[in-house]
């Protein structure tokens, strides 16, 4: 049994994955800054908050903000006049000023830790992050600092939280892509990943790079959790929703296939059913099943709340 780790540690491997990730991480999770990306995110984001998004916020801070997901799709649809991004990676703070660069955009960047914001207290009227706290291993700290640096009236929210029951369920499709694999690979006259030949034969430690992916996840959440979470921290109409569930399963089954194989060698035309088999299932997903299924049974859960 692995021990316990600190919060120390716990930071620099997320560090330490994430720099070393930065180079493909849009490619692997198909990450857009076009029309579809800000559609996408515009969307989440519309579930959570309803219509006062169209209203639209000043100055953002995405905290995690990765290569710029979020926080680059909302500036370019003007959701966002401003925006502060920071990560624990420096390695995702460049590519994030590289995409930055490239689409002509003016954004902030500074690598920070989310427990410790380095932010004067009121600095910002919305404050957002995507995929970031189940990596976070002080959430009491974290969220006091989310509620410190907004001004009175602001807005908090969080997108892609895994969700405990949602990721125990995920872990069948997970399961599926390992077995089919081999036959998927030979279909596809790819041979295996370097990455997955190794993993085979090895058990992850916090000292070889190679397996840091498995490590940097250390929370998943029950939703009244996650509401009290913010709500000891001093948030007022907190909300908690899920969200994909279908093109969950078909994402992850998906991309554990991808990730078995040399991934020069997956063929374009496998990659773009992926994804907009992904786009059509998280419609599916919004109009049939989010509507009438409780939130814990979903992936992601979003989360949101207001400092009064």
């Amino acid at each position: 049994m692995e021990a316990r780790r600190t919060a120390e540690e716990i930071r620099d491997v997320n560090a330490r994955y994430h720099d070393s990730a930065a180079r493909s991480y849009d490619w692997k999770w198909g990450i857009d800054f076009g029309e579809t990306g800000q559609a996408q995110v515009r969307r989440k984001l519309r579930k959570i908050v309803g219509p006062e998004l169209d209203l639209g916020y000043q100055r953002a801070l995405e905290v995690g903000a990765g290569t710029g997901y979020f926080g680059l799709n909302l500036l370019q649809s003007g959701v966002v006049r401003e925006v502060t991004c920071t990560d624990i990676s420096t390695g995702m703070i460049a590519r994030l000023g590289a995409n930055a660069e490239r689409l002509g955009l003016q954004v902030k960047t500074a690598r920070a830790e989310a427990e410790s914001l380095p932010f004067a207290s009121g600095s910002f009227d919305f404050v957002l992050g995507h995929a970031v706290l189940h990596h976070l291993p002080d959430l009491e700290r974290a969220f006091a600092e989310f509620y410190r640096v907004l001004e009175p009236g602001g807005r908090m929210v969080f997108a892609g939280e895994p969700s405990r029951l949602g990721d125990r369920l995920a872990g069948i499709p997970k399961r599926g892509a390992v077995a089919v694999a081999p036959l998927w690979r030979a279909m596809m006259r790819a041979a295996a990943s370097a990455s997955s030949l190794a993993d085979a034969r090895s058990t992850p430690t916090i000292q070889d790079d190679r397996n840091l992916e498995r490590l940097v996840d250390v929370h998943s959440f029950v939703p009244g959790e996650l509401s009290a979470l913010a709500q000891r921290a001093g948030f007022g109409e907190v909300r908690v929703r899920g969200e994909e569930l279908i093109a969950n399963w078909f994402g992850w089954f998906n991309r554990g296939l991808e990730a078995s194989a040399d991934p020069d060698q997956v063929p374009v035309l496998w990659r773009q059913y992926a994804f907009h088999g992904y786009l059509l299932l998280q419609r599916l997903d919004e109009r049939l099943l989010e509507p009438r299924l409780p939130a814990a049974v979903f992936y992601n859960l979003l989360l949101t709340g207001r400092r009064p």
